[in-house]
């Protein structure tokens, strides 16, 4: 009888919050063993690390994938490719689509368009929206990992991407989130006040001041903090639990924070873009370094840096936003125009790994940051975001010593053509091997293509309605 499927031996293993020389044994998808190189067991196929770090597979929290209302933008199969390439074995999709996920039916039919097409493992937020308080109790009792909501009203044109998905005002976000706490279940915001930056965005468009740099004019530094602190009042009083997504200001970061230490249950995201790119890269790269909140000052970027050390964010998503070059373009003589956010999930390990190898943060709370507590926040752990016995056999496997440049034309993404803001940096620290339960699905930078499909929903409730069915 076989002893594994796979030995991986020889490598740096993360493990109970601190690394092990050894190796880990896969058996039937999952991890049998880790342990010293002499006590590996028999198996079919043998991968030496050589010496290299074994982490767990990287956990994404804030992906969008636009599939099947924009092929054009990206597909399930394009962007989990992306994904496999920087590490990634599990992502978390927002319900930005057409129609979002408000629904039994609408989640199934996006489970359905994804189930053969994944690289990796997915699962899916559920849209919440204050007008549709049925609907999100029907969602509370479905496999979503947490629900998202934006607060303000669907955007001109685009009523049928954000249906059942917003809360308008304060008063529908009072009854919304009061809704959303009865299922249990977290609740992701876009932490923005929409009423400011509309005006703002008025404003200057009657002035003529329609050039990239106004885009984060249009957005000021208190257009979030403002919203958080009230967020964070409703919070409390509904008993919701809340995750900021893409938090952009030490100020919102030290609200939240003490939030924590009182006791409330909220958490905290930033990206990749607010810790490494500031408002010169939109006046740089125009619309293709628009992101919502925008990029801003350099003092600002350095203060997130504190936070993301001492604990106070839980974890690093890189908010995969993907989008046509003709969208982006649109924006060329009126920035408010293009829409916003850009490519990430391919660069957010390596960026984050670069920055380990700079001494900005340790190894270890690298790997908290985007795998542990990722899992731990949204109930994935410890089938993901660990390496121990009986997790899924999920790693990928980092060479700290490579330095490459980024090549936009290598991106797996469908939309890889706007991704300018990071092409041509020079960064060290690669991953070079991405497992998803005990198959290789990236070698080398080079995704497998026979891997599509591979992946499997999580926590899935079709799965639930079988077995009331039985």
């Amino acid at each position: 009888m076989k002893q594994a499927d796979l030995v991986i031996k020889n490598a740096k293993i993360y493990t109970n919050g601190t690394f092990f020389q050894g190796a880990v044994a896969v058996r039937d998808g999952m991890i049998a063993s880790v342990c010293t190189d002499s006590e590996i067991p028999e198996a079919e196929k043998v991968i030496e690390a050589e010496g290299k770090y074994r982490l767990p597979g990287m956990v994404e929290s804030h992906m969008d994938v636009r599939e099947p209302g924009r092929p054009d933008r990206g597909t399930c199969c394009t962007e989990t490719k992306a994904a496999a390439a920087g590490g990634v074995t599990t992502i978390l999709e927002h319900p930005i689509a057409k129609p979002p996920q408000c629904s039994k039916g609408s989640l199934e039919r996006r489970i359905s368009d994804a189930s053969d097409k994944c690289v990796v493992d997915f699962a899916f937020f559920g849209a919440a929206g204050s007008k549709y308080p049925d609907k999100i109790r029907e969602m509370g009792e479905t496999g979503i990992v947490a629900f998202k909501t934006f607060l303000h009203d669907a955007p001109e044109g685009r009523d049928e991407e954000f249906m059942g998905l917003t809360m308008a005002n304060d008063g529908e976000m009072y009854f919304g989130f009061r809704e959303v706490a009865k299922t249990g279940k977290l609740c992701a915001v876009h932490a923005e006040n929409n009423d400011i930056i509309s005006k703002m965005i008025k404003e200057f468009r009657k002035e003529g001041k329609v050039s990239p740099i106004y885009h984060c004019l249009s957005r000021p530094k208190f257009a979030e903090y403002e919203t958080v602190g009230k967020l964070l009042m409703i919070a409390k009083d509904c008993g919701v639990k809340l995750i900021f997504c893409h938090m952009s200001t030490p100020e919102s970061m030290e609200l939240i924070k003490s939030a924590k230490q009182e006791g409330l249950e909220v958490y905290m995201e930033t990206c990749p873009q607010y810790l490494f790119l500031t408002e010169e890269d939109v006046v740089k790269h125009g619309a293709y370094a628009k992101c919502n909140p925008p990029l801003r000052k350099k003092e600002d970027v350095d203060a997130l840096w504190d936070y993301v050390r001492d604990g106070s964010v839980d974890f690093i998503g890189s908010d995969h936003a993907t989008y046509t070059v003709a969208e982006k373009e649109s924006g060329k003589d009126d920035i408010f125009v293009a829409p916003s956010g850009f490519l990430g999930v391919d660069l957010r390990l390596p960026l984050m790994l670069n920055a380990v190898n700079e001494k900005r943060l340790s190894m270890e709370r690298a790997v908290d940051l985007m795998s542990t507590n990722v899992a731990k926040s949204f109930g994935l752990y410890p089938k993901k975001g660990v390496i121990s016995a009986g997790a899924d056999a999920d790693f990928v496997m980092v060479d700290m010593d490579e330095v490459f440049t980024v090549n936009k034309n290598q991106n797996y993404s469908q939309s890889r053509e706007i991704a300018k803001v990071y092409d041509g940096w020079r960064l060290k620290g690669k991953p070079v091997m991405t497992v998803v339960r005990g198959r290789v699905v990236m070698e080398n930078g080079i995704v497998d293509e026979e891997s599509k499909g591979w992946g499997h929903l999580l926590e899935t409730y079709i799965e639930k309605n079988e077995e009331e069915k039985g």
